[in-house]
């Protein structure tokens, strides 16, 4: 099976587990529009392609952790959307799910793919128990506190921000989970792909920063200009346009010379340079304005 069709039918399968029996109609429909149609799937694919490096001798697994990475991303973004945060009236081109549904079920909704995520990885845990429960373990580090996305978004609260730790808080630890989980599904030690989770992490979130400040809404698919409005850290805002063109660049140059040493080790470096070459055309329109 094709890697994207893979992680649909991940995904897909992990939303209709949810929505079985005699759930609230609207809800379940709720889950489907925060979820489907995706985004580039980002995060589940760094995950399969890190297990699929290391061996990926249990699919299943792998499967079912990408599914729940990708459903905490979802989830996040439900909330980010939300009034009390960013109130940002679209998300992939479409209206974001509290004005599509309404505040509370958008609130519902966040919370049910959270827990969600957590049960999928729970019921694929029986193929592999010491894996499945470090997996868990690896996810729910990732989105809580001290250093998951909960913490990134509370780092919007405080008077003096840490730009790095917010952005490692913020955008890398789901891309942290990525490569480690990935490798852990396969069977092998998640410690060392830690770094490489880190760079493509904050080298997404510079460029979120970069978009944000240079593009317009109608190419990004969501509100621009929402840094300045709020009052966000930003790589922009702490470097310049500049500035922020020169650290994404040198974040991407050593990301992929951070890949541990694996039998997938030229493929995984090739989609990392994918990204990157995804990435880098946001140079050219920041200089350019």
């Amino acid at each position: 099976m094709p890697l994207t069709a893979r992680i649909e039918a991940a995904i897909a399968g992990a939303v209709a587990t949810g929505q079985g029996g005699d759930a609230p109609s609207r809800l379940s429909s709720a889950l489907n529009y925060a979820t489907a149609p995706g985004g580039a799937r980002i995060r589940p694919t760094i995950l399969t392609s890190v297990a699929m490096a290391c061996g990926d001798d249990r699919p299943a697994l792998t499967d079912a952790a990408a599914a729940a990475l990708e459903l905490i991303h979802c989830a996040s973004l439900v909330h980010d959307d939300m009034p009390c945060f960013d109130d940002a009236d679209t998300r992939r081109g479409k209206a974001s799910v509290h004005r599509a549904y309404s505040e509370p079920l958008a609130l519902l909704t966040g919370d049910s793919l959270i827990v969600m995520a957590f049960d999928t990885l729970a019921r694929a845990a029986a193929d592999a128990p010491l894996r499945g429960i470090g997996l868990i373990r690896l996810l729910s580090t990732r989105t809580g506190m001290p250093h998951g996305i909960c913490a990134g978004q509370g780092w919007e609260s405080e008077a003096r921000i840490d730009l790095r730790a917010y952005h490692r808080a913020k955008t890398g630890a789901l891309f942290i989970a990525a490569t480690q989980m990935g490798a852990l599904a396969a069977g092998e030690e998640p410690e060392p792909w830690e770094e490489l989770g880190a760079r493509i992490g904050e080298a997404f979130q510079v460029a979120d920063d970069l978009r944000d400040a240079v593009m317009d809404a109608g190419t990004c698919g969501k509100p621009v200009g929402q840094d300045d409005l709020h009052g966000r850290p930003n790589a922009v805002a702490e470097l310049g346009v500049e500035g922020a063109i020169a650290r994404l660049e040198d974040i991407l140059g050593g990301a992929i010379a951070s890949i541990p040493s694996c039998p997938g080790e030229a493929a995984l470096a090739a989609l990392v340079r994918r990204y990157a070459d995804k990435l880098v055309p946001l140079t050219q329109t920041a200089q350019a304005r």
